[in-house]
């Protein structure tokens, strides 16, 4: 089987996410994408996180538009910052005989280098890279001709979707409509939890 691990803060899950995950299983042939929401980022400030469990529920809602997407709560179950490594390692343990691939965004390929034992994980799997703005594919390919000595890189040709979900917190907060953003039980969810509104 081919299998994908995606993580992220997914701190709202949003329709660039879900793009994204599903031009991965589209164009790598995946039997199934994993979601992989961190408990604390070592790549970003986790100030203003939504509790993990509704991130969580977040991320199964949005899930829905697809068999082949599912949630993983490894990271947060953890109980530590969430280094991609260890989680490469735990679907190394629950799937030793498939292919994995790890799915990143473009703007985690450029820091790719810093990750904690990246040459590691890029034993352990492919690294899948979906390009998150436009006409920066000459840059991508630069910096896979770099890392391809340490494992396998695929630069993805899906079409990027700019969504931020710093933006989409941000009009949540001031009073805008974010609800073309994200899938619509995301956003009645958001609604009557009362997230990211203070």
């Amino acid at each position: 089987m081919k299998i994908g691990i995606y993580g992220g803060s997914f701190n709202p899950v949003h329709n660039g996410h879900v793009h994204l995950a599903l031009s991965a299983v589209a164009e790598l042939n995946l039997d199934r994408i994993y979601l992989v929401p961190s408990l604390i980022s070592p790549h970003r400030s986790s100030a203003e996180y939504a509790p993990a469990e509704d991130r969580l529920e977040m991320l199964r809602l949005a899930c829905q538009v697809s068999e082949k997407l599912d949630v993983c709560d490894y990271e947060i179950r953890s109980c530590r910052k969430s280094y991609t490594f260890y989680t490469v390692e735990e679907f190394r343990r629950r799937f030793p005989d498939d292919e994995l691939f790890l799915l990143v965004g473009s703007d985690m390929l450029l820091c790719f280098e810093t990750w904690y034992r990246f040459e590691d994980i890029l034993k352990s799997v492919s690294l899948a890279v979906v390009s998150r703005r436009n006409g920066d594919m000459d840059e991508l390919n630069r910096k896979a001709v770099s890392l391809c000595k340490f494992g396998r890189i695929i630069l993805c040709q899906a079409s990027p979707v700019e969504i931020s979900s710093t933006e989409i917190r941000k009009k949540i907060r001031e009073n805008q409509n974010f609800s073309c953003y994200l899938d619509k039980n995301v956003v009645q969810y958001i609604t009557s939890s009362n997230l990211y509104s203070r």
